[in-house]
């Protein structure tokens, strides 16, 4: 017997000139490349496709359109209380009936309107370290920095400067390094034979 004839493969047609996919440039993957949503062509830029950014305009509250507006009933206004009530109006600093943070405070003495006012937010805040203090615990020629009077007990509140003050006699050298020194206390520093430094955070 004979072996059977092979069949011949059927080829395509090949598509006519002038339609089809063009052939794809060399080294690309043959699909388009597709732009992002939203972005215009410079052709369709123009007047008529100015808007504002998304997110940046809000529509107003309109309030009393019923349950599905979500500012139905009350209006936002809350049950009650005169804030319910028409023509409510809250001025600046009152806290709904109760004693206001300016009428709580105390205040300086004094007729004047100046002195009257409350002095909490205008006051410098220090602590004392005393020469007497600084005679007692350190010795002849000692540096004396903001950690070495912490570390003998002195000024040990954080966050608040250090303020040396004259009360008390000092007769040892030292070189003294704080936040403020008042007048007396750096002249009988410097008299004993010791410097001020002022320190900065």
């Amino acid at each position: 017997m004979t072996p059977p004839k092979p069949k011949p493969k059927r080829t395509p047609p090949a598509a006519p000139r002038g339609k089809g996919k063009p052939p794809a440039a060399p080294g690309s993957t043959g699909t388009p490349a597709t732009e992002p949503a939203g972005t215009l062509k410079p052709e369709e830029i123009g007047l008529h496709t100015l808007k504002p950014a998304p997110g940046s305009r809000k529509a107003r509250k309109r309030v009393g359109r019923g349950h599905g507006s979500g500012h139905g009933k009350t209006s936002g206004r809350g049950h009650k209380g005169a804030g319910a009530r028409s023509g409510s109006k809250t001025r600046p600093g009152f806290e709904g009936g109760q004693m206001p943070i300016h009428m709580r405070m105390r205040k300086l003495r004094g007729p004047h309107m100046k002195k009257s006012m409350p002095f909490e937010p205008f006051r410098t805040h220090t602590q004392a370290v005393n020469l007497q203090d600084l005679q007692r615990r350190f010795d002849k020629g000692a540096e004396v920095t903001v950690e070495a009077m912490q570390a003998k007990g002195l000024g040990t509140r954080k966050g608040v400067p250090i303020k040396i003050l004259a009360k008390g006699e000092i007769s040892t050298p030292l070189t003294v390094h704080a936040h403020a020194f008042s007048a007396k206390a750096r002249a009988a520093i410097e008299a004993a034979g010791g410097t001020c430094e002022v320190h900065t955070d």
